[in-house]
């Protein structure tokens, strides 16, 4: 994957068409699960070609070897503006998903999207990953759920990224999780930013009840929650509007 989670070649299909170098919303939800009937072809295939090899998943095994020290922690310790982050990640029925992960990416406080080495720093002696220096911002994080499906970050406020001037803050995400043969690619951003909401790529092309989905809340100073839902739940029987699942973005 040549994209970054800042730099997408969209496949947009809510109206204004693409628009280029920005995140498009998915249109297909979340990706076949294991066991569901592939995508066929109407038209068989010629003799003496193979069909494509579905992709496939065993596991997860995300608790071994991907979480490392401090990986929830990306502001330095100590600092000042530094704002906590948490939520749930669950499913379509709202049931948690206790062994997911989750990878973060942000611009540092300047805009710059080039970050900082040293989040996966490893002892020169025995080779085991020791984290963080506790000093620099790498604009990297990378957090399992526990068995709730929850998760918490601490890190420094978003911003937008350099250069791009109609873009609102936001934080990148990285979702990997049990059944999905695809990661799922998503973004936090922030309700103190809402003047800048208007004017964003992504979330103005988004009908209002879909962008509240990317949008975290605010609970108590510097506190805020942000909970993933990969898919969304049954309309009750009463008619009502049902759990919206979060906005996932593709990339190519």
């Amino acid at each position: 994957m040549s994209a970054t989670p800042h730099e997408a070649a969209p496949h947009e299909t809510t109206p204004g068409g693409d628009t280029p170098g920005e995140a498009a919303p998915r249109h297909d939800g979340v990706p076949q699960q294991p066991g569901g009937a592939p995508e066929t072809s109407e038209r068989p295939e010629a003799p003496g070609q193979l069909a494509p090899t579905p992709s496939q998943t065993i596991g997860p095994f995300y608790g071994y070897a991907l979480p490392f020290p401090g990986g929830g922690d990306m502001a330095p310790a100590g600092h000042p503006d530094t704002v906590t982050l948490y939520g749930r990640v669950v499913d379509g029925a709202g049931e948690p998903v206790p062994d997911a992960l989750l990878e973060f990416w942000q611009a540092g406080p300047d805009g710059s999207l080039r970050g900082v080495p040293g989040s996966l720093r490893r002892d020169p002696a025995t080779g085991a990953v020791v984290g963080r220096d506790g000093v620099d911002f790498t604009g990297f994080g990378r957090v399992p759920t526990d068995a709730d499906g929850r998760y918490v970050l601490r890190t420094l406020p978003a911003t937008a990224p350099a250069g791009r001037p109609d873009a609102a803050p936001y934080i990148a995400v990285c979702v990997f999780a049990r059944g999905l043969l695809h990661h799922l690619f998503t973004r936090i951003y922030f309700p103190e930013d809402t003047a800048a909401h208007a004017t964003d790529p992504l979330l103005s092309r988004l009908p209002a009840r879909r962008a509240r989905t990317l949008v975290a809340r605010a609970e108590g100073e510097r506190r805020y929650r942000f909970d993933i839902r990969l898919q969304a739940a049954d309309a009750g029987d009463g008619g009502e509007e049902c759990d919206e699942e979060t906005v996932f973005l593709e990339f190519r």
